[in-house]
């Protein structure tokens, strides 16, 4: 399943657009728009793989890394998320908050936003749960979502993966990248 750039995604006060892919001294970059409405973000999650850089070009950004106190960043001011360090990150001001994006390397990042953003636009602002098992169980060598209790995703996820495949909710998956390992 390829995804064509730009590429744009909306949902729960976030609005992502994925603007190309290019390499730079052998390193491939997925560079993207981000605008985000005041008090809106993502909840705490982790990229295993990428690396995640912010400009800020207006607005103030707030991000927080597992653990520590919230920071803040204004226009102009870069913010790098390590791949692997949990995180989140917020409009804390009144404005809208606009942000040039680069994630590296961008592997499946476009595919599982896209399909986190469907699923949660088409189930009233939260992810479904077959979705959710589906997206976090495949990628989970990519991506994580630390607010998700351990015990769902242990427990309760591949449950909900062997009902959904045998009521055929997968098909909505054919064709899905394969996870990077």
């Amino acid at each position: 399943m390829h995804i064509q750039l730009p590429h744009t995604i909306i949902s729960g006060g976030e609005k992502i657009t994925f603007e190309e892919l290019y390499v730079k001294d052998g390193v491939e970059i997925l560079q993207g728009h981000i605008e985000v409405q005041p008090k809106a973000g993502p909840p705490m999650h982790t990229h295993h793989r990428q690396d995640e850089i912010f400009t800020v070009v207006s607005g103030k950004m707030a991000y927080q890394v597992a653990g520590e106190a919230p920071k803040y960043a204004y226009p102009g001011e870069t913010v790098t998320i390590k791949a692997g360090i949990p995180h989140k990150f917020w409009n804390a001001g009144e404005e809208l908050l606009v942000c040039k994006a680069y994630v590296t390397p961008p592997d499946n990042f476009v595919f599982f936003l896209s399909a986190v953003y469907d699923s949660i636009n088409a189930n009233n602002g939260r992810p479904g749960m077959y979705d959710a098992a589906f997206l976090l169980s495949r990628y989970k060598s990519e991506f994580a979502m630390n607010e998700i209790p351990s015990f769902v995703q242990k427990l309760i996820f591949p449950v909900v993966l062997f009902f959904g495949n045998l009521l055929g909710k997968n098909k909505k998956f054919v064709g899905a990248p394969v996870a990077v390992r």
